[in-house]
């Protein structure tokens, strides 16, 4: 495998706000991500959150009026993926926070991946799964497993011996 830019990790997506405060309550109060601090010559409103190992960072829309609308949850719209530990406990909780959801299933080879896929306030898709039942697998080479909390160090070690 080869890595032309030398990357290491995803280290944040970026997300324009109607409203960067209705935004942050979703981010830490929905998703469990916690508040960082931003440079402050930033000469815009904005916020920046940290957690699982990757960073959001909410900037104020400069037109928000103009914003595209919440559109019907589409599986195959634009959409941010996040691993989760029980997939019951997901569906029960947004049930909780009255969220629309849709749940999806995808079977491969009689291994199962259940998805949840939700919007956040303005609209982008959010999708909770259980994706890392689903081996990855490269169109040639050996057959990788997604990276956990806990195996992703090794896994890239491993990753980094066969190059």
């Amino acid at each position: 495998m080869e890595n032309p830019l030398h990357l290491k990790s995803l280290n944040h997506i970026s997300v324009v706000c109607r409203s960067v405060e209705k935004s942050l309550d979703f981010y830490q109060n929905i998703l469990g991500f916690f508040p960082i601090r931003r440079p402050g010559s930033f000469n815009f409103d904005g916020a920046w959150l940290f957690n699982y190992g990757i960073g959001i960072h909410l900037l104020q829309s400069e037109d928000p009026e103009n914003m595209p609308k919440i559109s019907t949850i589409n599986p195959k719209d634009n959409h941010i993926s996040f691993q989760c530990e029980s997939m019951v406990t997901v569906e029960k909780r947004l049930k909780e926070m009255e969220i629309e959801y849709i749940k999806s299933r995808v079977e491969e080879g009689g291994i199962y991946v259940d998805q949840l896929f939700f919007h956040d306030p303005d609209g982008m898709m959010i999708e909770i799964c259980n994706c890392d039942n689903l081996p990855v697998i490269p169109l040639s080479g050996e057959t990788l497993r997604p990276c956990s909390t806990l195996h992703c160090s090794m896994q890239q070690q491993k990753i980094q011996q066969l190059v």
